[in-house]
């Protein structure tokens, strides 16, 4: 079933911005349309920040400015960007899902919960997309100030390993979660929660399928990839 993904939408709005290899170190300037009405943004207009850092701050604290800047800064402009986004799906056989913007503000930007756990396993194999979502805490300094930003992800305070995870909310998709959990003995697990009722229930249904699949999910697994092979 197709669901508004929210701002896991910026998952691929960081798988398509790398593929160019920019230089992240460049400065960019933050414009009006950039933060009119971003909903959660730690930027302000007129202030220079590296694209560094706009990755970190889309990843982290779930910036929607920060998406919409690497759109716009992107060889393609906005537009042009959600149309890699789009094509990039197709190219990873993400059939049913669809992009409209690079943050996730629009209900629009649809997917599964199938296509987006293949999404986050694939994004988490990405060493600096990984590295980033790793964090649970961020510093940085724009032109005019200091920064520290905080992971939305609360399952990197636990007790699982995590490889990566990205959170998302708008009223249309509810509380979601999408991230790779690395268990004893075993290959990563992704795991996608979508439309919970509020922040902390989405974290719980998370640490939920984890324990089922530490313990009475195990097997079941095992036994379907042996009767696969």
């Amino acid at each position: 079933e197709q669901r508004p993904m929210a701002s896991i939408t910026k998952v691929m709005t960081a798988l398509v911005f790398l593929h160019e290899k920019r230089d992240l170190s460049r400065d960019v300037v933050i414009s009006r349309s950039d933060v009119r009405r971003a909903s959660t943004t730690y930027l302000r207009q007129g202030e220079r920040v590296s694209l560094k850092d706009l990755l970190h701050l889309a990843l982290i604290a779930s910036d929607n400015a920060a998406a919409r800047v690497l759109a716009r800064v992107s060889p393609w402009g906005t537009v042009g960007f959600v149309d890699q986004m789009n094509h990039k799906a197709a190219e990873l056989g993400f059939d049913d899902t669809s992009f409209v913007d690079s943050s996730g503000l629009d209900e629009r930007n649809l997917s599964t919960a199938y296509d987006l756990a293949r999404l986050i396993a694939y994004a988490s194999e990405d060493p600096t997309i990984s590295r980033i979502m790793r964090k649970q805490s961020y510093g940085m300094r724009t032109s005019r100030r200091r920064l520290r930003i905080r992971n939305t992800n609360r399952l990197l305070q636990g007790r699982h390993v995590i490889h990566g995870g990205k959170t998302g909310y708008i009223d249309e998709a509810g509380y979601c979660v999408a991230a790779v959990v690395k268990l004893p003995g075993s290959d990563p697990l992704a795991l996608v929660v979508l439309g919970a009722r509020s922040n902390s229930a989405r974290f719980a249904e998370a640490r939920r399928l984890v324990n089922w699949v530490s313990t009475d999910g195990r097997s079941l697994i095992t036994l379907n990839m042996q009767r696969a092979d």
